[in-house]
């Protein structure tokens, strides 16, 4: 039967990039594993375990699985049930000369959980990779927009003006978050380690005849052969649960700070002043050919939700092991870990495509902050004329408050206000310089905006992006 013919996670078929899609592949787990056991056979080979240099060089010249050995691991996985011990078997199938020695003195979760481990790191790198380029990008926007009055929000009311590089600032600083909590976790993740049966390494002290250092020695090079400087000190069968939740913490923060961007941006593409990106060729909608939907942006909300309802599983397993192991925590965390990491390769991927082509209509964004600026300056107008030309601030204060209101209703007949004319029509507010007090750019209205942005880039972003000018990520296009 066709591919067509059968279920695909659309994770798979539209949203993720092929290198992560790779990364959690069946060919790269298992082999994977294999990597797993010709590093043992090395280790024990180097340190007199009766392993042969002919056993570890044959073994290593068969971790590329071909066809035939996935073909024999699933008919012998039907047979034993079991995905470890048939993979030990096409292993030793493939490489006769060492099928002996494969998977001495180790138990599954030796193979399994560490494998996991080594899947995680490569994630990490891929994700890594797209936030700083992500950053890069919003660091570069609100560069170039920080002094650009737009009118600001509050309970999605108007409110006092900010510019849209603050703003964009903001959505840069979650990210930023995301990114350095995602660097810590990747930097710390350890391997689980050659614990064996129960945790205890008992059949490692067995293999090495009661000599603890030398398992220690043991493990230590297996894992420096593998890229890891640390293992986790105490484990039962399995490593704790709980650090799967860590692992997916930084995954739920990058969600998050996706999230508030992708939210703000379809608001801002109501009011026609951001968009994101839209081909010559895309169609809005099947029955309205004028519409323009930020649909980017709604497919990074929906990844969103997805992913950090799945973060919650990982706290679950964590909290439902029992004693040394308990084997309930296995077809979740195959779902759970790699669906994560999909779900925030394809939000990822999504944001660095919108914030390389962010559409600024400036015109609008004017056009909108105008219509409401004689509002927002009434204190500034107010205090202009009680310093300015000293008037009394309450019958002062009771005038606004009568034009406010008069354009206020204005607005609710859809008609334009006119609250600027009334302003230099009266005898007291129009000696005012109103030009200056009903510019966007004026500090009255935009504060430090401009400045704390530039701050923000020069102290803080700027330098933590040059620590990481060779950090790139692999290609990733937005396939749908």
């Amino acid at each position: 039967m066709a591919d067509t013919d059968f279920y695909r996670s659309p994770l798979g078929g539209r949203y993720a990039s092929e290198a992560m899609r790779s990364v959690f592949s069946e060919r790269h787990r298992f082999e994977t594993w294999r990597r797993l056991w010709v590093e043992l056979a090395a280790a024990q080979h180097a340190l007199d375990l009766g392993v042969r240099a002919e056993q570890v060089a044959a073994l290593r010249e068969h971790v590329q699985m071909r066809e035939a050995d996935f073909d024999v691991a699933t008919q012998r996985e039907r047979e034993v049930r079991h995905d470890v011990m048939a993979h030990v078997h096409a292993f030793g199938e493939a490489v006769p000369a060492a099928k002996g020695i494969i998977h001495l003195g180790m138990t599954s979760c030796d193979i399994t959980d560490n494998a996991e481990l080594i899947l995680v790191r490569d994630g990490f790198e891929i994700l890594h990779g797209r936030l700083v380029q992500l950053v890069r990008q919003l660091a570069d926007f609100a560069e170039q927009t920080r002094s650009l009055p737009t009118l600001g929000f509050t309970h999605y009311q108007p409110a006092m003006p900010t510019t849209v590089g603050k703003r964009a600032a903001t959505w840069l600083q979650e990210f930023w978050w995301a990114a350095q909590r995602l660097e810590t976790v990747r930097e710390e993740l350890p391997l689980r380690g050659l614990k064996g049966a129960t945790g205890t390494q008992a059949s490692f002290l067995a293999l090495c005849n009661g000599d603890a250092a030398k398992v220690e020695e043991l493990e230590r090079r297996w894992a420096t052969a593998l890229g890891f400087e640390r293992v986790v000190p105490i484990t039962g069968q399995t490593y704790p649960r709980t650090l799967d939740a860590m692992i997916l913490e930084p995954l739920s923060l990058l969600a998050d700070a996706a999230a508030k961007f992708a939210n703000d941006l379809r608001l801002l593409a109501n009011l026609r002043e951001l968009e994101e990106p839209f081909g010559k060729q895309q169609v809005g909608s099947s029955a309205m050919p004028f519409k323009r939907n930020p649909m980017r942006c709604e497919r990074i909300n929906a990844l969103c939700r997805s992913l950090v309802h799945l973060v919650p599983n990982a706290h679950a397993t964590a909290q439902a092991q029992w004693l040394e192991r308990t084997l309930d925590d296995s077809a979740n965390r195959r779902i759970t870990l790699a669906e994560s990491f999909l779900l925030a390769d394809a939000i990822l991927l999504l944001a660095v495509d919108v914030t390389g082509g962010m559409v600024v209509n400036e015109a609008v964004i004017r056009a909108n902050l105008e219509r409401e600026l004689p509002f927002l300056a009434a204190e500034p107008i107010l205090m202009a004329a009680v310093q300015q030309a000293g008037g009394d601030r309450q019958e002062l204060h009771e005038r606004l408050r009568r034009y406010t209101h008069e354009a206020v209703t204005e607005l609710k007949a859809g008609k334009p206000h006119a609250l600027e004319e009334k302003l230099r029509g009266d005898a007291t507010f129009g000696t005012l310089d109103l030009e200056a007090l009903l510019d966007p750019g004026n500090p009255v209205h935009i504060g430090r905006a401009p400045q704390q942005v530039e701050e923000f880039l020069q102290a803080t972003i700027r330098p933590w992006l040059a620590e990481r000018t060779n950090v790139a990520p692999p290609d990733g296009d937005v396939r749908v």
